[in-house]
Order: C-alpha cells, then structure tokens, then sequence
C-alpha cells in the first residue's frame, strides 16, 4: 500500500509542461540559472498575471462593499493560499510517502498556495450571483439561442456555468502570450486546481464530490483529459491537492465570511458565542473554540475598549483559534486517509472526514441566518443580477452578429453593435477569430457563447456597473408619439 501511495505522488507531482511536451517552446536563450522548482515559478506566473489584480474588485461575500476590512475575492484568495500552504509544510514533514521525491518538501507548499491563488480566478463579478445571473439568462433565452440542431451538451456549459471551469479555460487559453498554451502552468497545478475534474454533462450529485459540478468546458475538455492522464488519473478522479484547496477554501469562508458580519455591524461577537454555544454545544471542538474564544474576550472587556473596538478585537481572537482548530483537524484526517486521497477516489469532502465539519456547518448557518439574508446584501446581489443580465442582453445582440468563420462578418453591421463587439477584451476576440484546432471544430454559435461568458466573467464589480451605464447612454433613444 505504502508504495502505491509513493507511485501515486510520483505521479501527482508531475512538473513537466504542455507546451513543451507539444514541441511548441521556442528556442530559450541563455539566462542567469533558475533556483525556483516548476511549481514554484507556477504560483508567481499565478500572482502577476492580470486577473489575479482584477479579484480585487471582485465580490466575495458583500458585494460593492466601502468598507476596506471587508473581504473581496483577492483577499480571499490570499488567505486559502496561506491556509493550504501551510497545511502542505505539515505535510511535507510527516508524510513518509512523500520524502523519497525530489523537491517534496518545496513543491508541495508551493503547489498548495498556487491553487489556493487561482481557484477563484474565473469567477464573475458579483459573487456566486454572477454566476447564479449567467445561467439563468442561458436558460431565459434557451429555445432563442440553441435552434434546431444544436447539440444540448454543449449547452450544458452555460445553463451549468462554472466559474471552476472558467478559471481552468482562463488559465489555459486566454491568457495569451505568443500561443494558445495559456500561462502554461504545470501538469500538477492544471490537475490539483481541478475540483470538479468531469464535463458538464457527467455532473452527478450522487457520484461523490468531485463530480457534483464540472470543471471544464467541452472547449477545454481535450486539455483537462490529457492533464489528468499525465498526472495519472482518469477523468471524475480528484488530484489530492484539490481535496486540500477545497478544504482551506471552505474554513475560510465559513470563519472569515462570519467575521465580515460582524465587522459590518449586521451581528455582534456575543450573538455569534451565543449561537455556537446554543447550538452546538455537545461539539467538543466547537465547545473548546467558543470557551477560547469567550475566555479572551472576558480579558478584552478590561482593557476600556470602545463596543466596536471590543466586537473586533474578540472576533479576530476567535477567527485565530478557529482556523487553527480546522487547519489541524484536516491535517491530521488527510495523514488518516492519505492512501485514497493519493488515488483520487476519495468521495467525501476532507472536512468531511475531520472533527472540524461541525464547526464549519455552524458557522455557514450563523452567516446564512444574520448575513446573507440581510436587506442590504440582497439589495446590492439584486443589483449585480440585474447588471450581469442586462450586459448579456447587449453583449449577445453584438456577438450574435458576427461569424468566427466568415471574414466578412468580423465586427457587427449595425453601429452600436459594432461599438459594444470593439469594448471586448482584444485577447478575448482574438481567441474567438483564431481558436485551437479542437475549438475551430466546434459549432460557430458554441464559440460565441464562449466569447459572451468571457467577457462577463473577466470583469469586475465596478466595471460592470459603469460599462452598462456607458453602454446605455449610446443606445439610440425611443421616439415618442404625441
């Protein structure tokens, strides 16, 4: 079994690269030598990368949020990054299997923070509203869009949209440099970001949970079946990194989307202790987390610190004995289980597995019952929904004039059309004109669906709303009768 496992992380630990397993690598010219691992320069080609800055205005919980200690999905990102990084460096102390591998001890930290980096990458602006807001105009506009003679699997990619699977497309294709190879990560990175490793039309909530979503579009689907085997795993088979991500994605959320609440005034330290204590207070882990947590705020209420001051400081104190809890209790049920999570057939979650699953259900609830629900979040989740479909709406009348076949038919005919066509990203529209082989075999109208939830997908909150704005105020206005 032991050596099953090493022949697994061999595997799990592949460095090489598609392009250069393709033949396409120019010819390097000599350079100063490079001291970082594979995987290492993989998380610093993640970090500069453009949509990376993007994330910054980004919603991850309160969407248009002035309060700059309110998280967005940057901030997010860096915190799973460090989460995951740091479970790996236990990791790489304590497992045996993974010590006869060169560079262990380097690239499974870096690996780690690189997908911690990049899981969001893809997500649309507005939160899990952006993508709530794509499929529901795919699937508004269903008989309009498909006709007679298109394949409804390949529809399953928009009234199933992922941001997952964009993130993988992103990374893949459109951040082009001189070729379609993308930011040309390692085959251990493609693989360990994939959470859900299936296509659309195999989602299945009942096959465990690396299929209950998909991960990749049927553009990409040739790549993602080719990464998997390199990392020896069959498609619907999780590489074991992602169960990790997943994990420190989750304790993050449920820790630090309860702490922005209460950073926004919509509950108080005391309610959240309340509610632990109320509700959970057979837990162990829970019980000891919360007994912390109330004992240093006790501490706190002597310092003469304003209400504000004391719900703050209390809350970080709790936020740090929290995530600690959680990080050790996942490392320790991934050591437990190290065998089917190397093999990739694990079918339950990581916290799943771990003492720490009841602490985070507890806090996703607190959050769902004081947060998500409140007037003022849903008013401005409202507003993103509205926003993302009436910017479909203009951005398809445009696409749904040109042909990616027809030279004649590059830009739009009708004036605002052809405007609204040139405010797409140029990268994007270049992917569009001249996409890889396996894409140009793809109906015309499946392209153009890729070129609108591209567009959408590659922006921000703030960009959004103001492109809708300009984009209204060129419209031709309505006569009206007298």
């Amino acid at each position: 079994m032991e050596r099953s496992t090493r022949d697994h992380w061999q595997a799990l630990l592949n460095t090489g690269r598609r392009k250069a397993d393709g033949k396409q690598a120019a010819v390097t010219e000599e350079k100063d030598v490079e001291y970082r691992t594979a995987i290492e320069r993989d998380h610093d080609r993640i970090l500069f990368c453009t949509p990376v800055r993007r994330m910054a205005d980004k919603t991850q919980v309160f969407p248009l949020d002035r309060n700059d200690s309110v998280r967005n999905r940057l901030t997010h990102s860096h915190e799973v990054s460090n989460l995951a990084r740091s479970v790996g460096i236990t990791l790489a102390v304590h497992l045996d299997s993974l010590k006869p591998h060169d560079q262990a001890f380097r690239n499974i930290p870096a690996l780690l923070a690189a997908v911690g980096l990049v899981h969001d990458l893809g997500n649309p602006p507005f939160g899990h509203q952006g993508e709530a807001a794509i499929r529901s105009w795919f699937v508004d506009n269903r008989a309009e869009l498909t006709g007679t003679g298109f394949d409804p699997a390949l529809f399953e990619d928009f009234l199933k949209f992922e941001g997952n699977a964009q993130t993988f497309r992103l990374v893949t294709r459109l951040q082009l440099l001189n070729d379609n190879y993308g930011l040309d990560l390692t085959y251990a990175t493609l693989a360990a970001m994939m959470k859900y490793p299936v296509a659309s039309t195999s989602v299945s909530k009942t096959a465990g949970v690396a299929c209950k979503k998909h991960g990749f579009f049927h553009s990409e689907q040739s790549i993602a079946e080719d990464v998997l085997s390199k990392v020896g795993l069959a498609v619907g088979r999780r590489h074991a990194m992602a169960y990790i991500m997943e994990a420190c994605d989750d304790i993050a959320y449920a820790v630090l989307d309860a702490e922005d609440a209460i950073k926004k005034g919509l509950a108080s330290f005391y309610d959240l202790m309340a509610y632990l204590r109320h509700h959970h207070h057979h837990n162990d882990l829970v019980k000891r987390v919360v007994d912390l947590g109330e004992a240093k705020h006790g501490e706190y209420r002597e310092a003469n610190l304003s209400p504000s001051e004391l719900n703050d400081v209390s809350m970080q104190r709790f936020r740090v004995y929290a995530i600690g809890e959680m990080i050790n209790a996942v490392t320790k049920a991934f050591i437990e289980n190290e065998g089917a999570f190397a093999a990739g057939d694990e079918k339950r979650t990581l916290l799943q597995l771990s003492t720490a699953a009841e602490l985070r259900n507890a806090l996703c609830d607190f959050s769902r019952k004081y947060a998500f629900v409140h007037r003022t979040v849903l008013e401005v989740e409202l507003r993103g929904y509205n926003t993302i479909h009436q910017l479909m709406d203009i951005f398809w009348a445009a696409i749904a004039e040109t042909d990616p076949d027809d030279s004649d038919k590059v830009l739009p005919e009708n004036p605002y059309n052809r405007y609204v066509f040139t405010r797409i990203s140029e990268n994007y529209r270049r992917v569009y004109r001249d996409p890889a082989a396996e894409v140009k075999a793809l109906p015309a109208r499946y392209r153009q669906f890729l070129l609108l939830t591209d567009m959408i997908s590659g922006m921000t909150d703030t960009y959004a709303v103001n492109l809708l704005e300009e984009l209204n105020a060129f419209k031709k206005p309505t006569l009206q009768c007298r």
